[in-house]
């Protein structure tokens, strides 16, 4: 599942913004500003109740060109459930290769080490997620890719917006960005701040690609 269009559109967004709370209750409203703003792919984590729902729920409110995704994707049956929900991709904070290779959408699995993200690629992961990314930082990535090329990378986890361009600018396809990007929008936080600072990060990919 290597050039599938629903990784091209997770890639052309740039930014998957990670939505991740104790309830969804307030996702709907975080992804209207998301979307907005311009960011089109949402990763809704398995870890806030009610996810399964959530992602059902964005898939009608959303247009077909914002693709929803599941996160923290750790069994067969949460992927089963996360699918069955409407999500078009799945992410792991880990790898398991049967998860990858039995998925019927794209999976990008966790991986935070040369071999990992190979073998992350060998079994069919059209893109590996470099987990937790901030503590390895933008020059981990270059020197990884320089022996590596083939394999597209996006890392997830500490990236603050700030750091975004550099990422990119490093040879990612694109990264995850959780808290710093969503803050406490999900929480009853102001939405006016949320959009504000995904302008600012919907801004940093423009740069980085210019």
């Amino acid at each position: 599942m290597r050039d599938d269009q629903v990784t091209q559109a997770v890639i052309r967004s740039g930014i998957v913004a990670i939505l991740r709370a104790p309830t969804s209750d307030g996702f709907a409203a975080v992804a209207d500003v998301l979307v907005g703003a311009g960011i089109t792919a949402l990763e809704v984590t398995l870890t806030s109740r009610g996810a399964v729902e959530a992602i059902a729920g964005l898939r009608r409110q959303l247009p077909d060109t914002v693709a929803v995704g599941a996160g923290t994707i750790l069994t067969g049956d949460e992927a089963k459930a996360a699918v069955d929900a409407g999500a078009t991709f799945l992410v792991s904070p880990v790898l398991d290769k049967a998860l990858v290779a039995a998925s019927p959408v794209p999976f990008y699995p966790g991986t935070s080490t040369p071999t990992e993200m190979y073998e992350a690629y060998q079994a069919g992961a059209p893109l590996v997620k470099l987990f937790p990314a901030g503590g390895l930082g933008p020059r981990f990535l270059r020197d990884v890719r320089g022996p590596l090329p083939q394999i597209d990378v996006m890392p997830t986890g500490g990236i603050k917006i700030e750091d975004i361009a550099d990422w990119l600018l490093a040879g990612a396809k694109a990264v995850g960005v959780g808290s710093p990007l969503i803050g406490d929008a999900a929480t009853g936080g102001s939405m006016k701040a949320l959009a504000a600072r995904a302008r600012h990060a919907v801004s940093a990919v423009a740069f980085a690609r210019s």
